[in-house]
């Protein structure tokens, strides 16, 4: 498989290269030269087989001969390491559980891949060390601090928002040392995000520093997400009738994965973008016109996005034919009040605790829903992308209960915070070129 940049301007690389490179030369997000097909029999008989089985047939043809058939099974053997539960909440709907891995997050699935098959590549050329340079607006930090602590050869440097992300995201991604350091900017996420593309393309860093991304612009980090749609279409209540998924959004990385995986041939009949007031993307969807903002802060921080970067590729897939992408995704938009009303609707259901962007989702797989004319036809799912615990201040005051910290995280919370302040991205080139 190779994969070309989609501001078309820099030459055709594989998947190992591309995952290494992170950002082409020309600033481009790496985009395959074609989406494959899976099998028919395969998505059909999909309950025959293991979800590392499924996870291995559908990432291969992205891989092609770039790392051995035995290798790449066991990455996406030691990527899987934890379950996707679903939990029903209503009738015909239920959240798909993607916060079981070791820093309670969906991205643990991506970065978890992305550190594998860097790994795998260092192998391979023992002498060239890496520099892994992420923004994060939450979750991610944790996930590919976690996912690469003490890879050999890979140092990571993580960007994020001061004052901006929960104080278990941040100690997360300040706590571990070794080779993961965190910049604590004055900004936003939007400014962390333009601070890791500026490096990207800045030639005295390009001849000096060997970085890659490991924000899901990393096409490792992106596909690895299909995973989890293709095991939730296994693991569905209800077969018989037709998947929905509610998918709560930022940067939209996630969503363009389970994009992919319906283009690949899984039978999701349609997606929803939910999205907190940052809504670049349902004003979009409601008028034909992409307009990028500043963002806004909220209670569900991982979605304070105003210029998705992924949304492009979402774009690429429907070759930016607005009524196609409008026949398979819908938009819409919430406030924190909306929010928090939408966590004590889910509590009071059915005692379920649902974190503020899992709650997004839901309201939107409900509109959605609720919209259709037959509503009992459809089985719909929402992502719940974060366990409640990392935004516990909130969901405490909003449900007046304590959630138990998971036993995991303990640790985390009593260990010292070490972090690097920094203002613009003169500061961050001159800590990168300093190392």
């Amino acid at each position: 498989m190779k994969y070309y940049s989609l501001n078309h301007n820099a030459k055709d690389v594989g998947f190992l290269e591309a995952v290494q490179k992170g950002l082409a030369p020309d600033r481009g997000l790496y985009f395959p030269k074609e989406i494959p097909t899976l099998n028919a029999d395969f998505i059909e008989n999909i309950n025959q087989y293991s979800d590392h089985e499924i996870a291995y047939r559908v990432i291969q043809p992205f891989v092609g001969n770039d790392i051995p058939k035995e290798q790449l099974k066991k990455i996406v053997k030691d990527t899987l390491s934890f379950d996707f539960p679903i939990v029903q909440i209503t009738e015909n709907i239920a959240t798909l559980e993607l916060f079981q891995g070791p820093t309670l997050a969906f991205k643990d699935v991506g970065a978890r891949l992305m550190a594998r098959c860097l790994a795998h590549a260092n192998q391979l050329d023992k002498k060239k060390k890496i520099t892994v340079l992420v923004a994060t607006s939450g979750d991610t930090g944790g996930a590919v601090a976690d996912g690469f602590y003490k890879v050999k050869g890979i140092e990571v440097v993580i960007l994020y928002p001061k004052g901006k992300v929960s104080e278990i995201q941040e100690r997360q991604l300040t706590t571990l040392g070794k080779n993961i350091t965190a910049l604590e900017v004055e900004g936003t996420f939007d400014d962390c995000q333009d601070m890791v593309k500026s490096a990207f393309i800045d030639p005295e860093l390009i001849q000096n520093v060997n970085l890659t991304s490991a924000n899901s612009i990393n096409i490792a980090r992106w596909l690895a997400q299909m995973f989890y749609y293709f095991i939730a279409y296994k693991n569905r209540p209800n077969p018989e009738k037709k998947l929905i998924v509610s998918v709560p959004s930022g940067n939209f990385g996630n969503l363009c994965a389970g994009l992919i995986a319906q283009q690949m041939g899984l039978p999701i009949s349609h997606f929803i973008a939910s999205t907190n007031v940052n809504n670049t993307v349902p004003e979009y969807l409601e008028s034909g016109e992409y307009t990028p903002k500043k963002s806004i802060q909220t209670i569900s921080n991982a979605m304070d996005v105003g210029a998705p970067s992924n949304f492009i590729r979402i774009q690429k897939i429907f070759n930016n034919d607005f009524f196609k992408l409008k026949k398979i995704l819908s938009g819409f938009s919430y406030t924190d009040k909306e929010t928090e009303k939408a966590i004590k609707e889910i509590y009071e259901q059915e005692g379920y605790v649902a974190d503020p962007h899992g709650a997004v989702g839901f309201l939107g797989l409900k509109a959605y829903i609720e919209s259709q004319k037959e509503p009992s036809s459809y089985q719909g799912l929402f992502l719940e992308t974060a366990h409640p615990i990392k935004f516990a201040d909130a969901v405490e005051k909003i449900l007046k209960t304590q959630i138990q910290i998971p036993e995991r995280l303990k640790g985390v919370l009593q260990k010292e915070k070490f972090c690097f302040p920094i203002g613009d991205y003169q500061e961050l080139k001159y800590f990168l070129l300093s190392r």
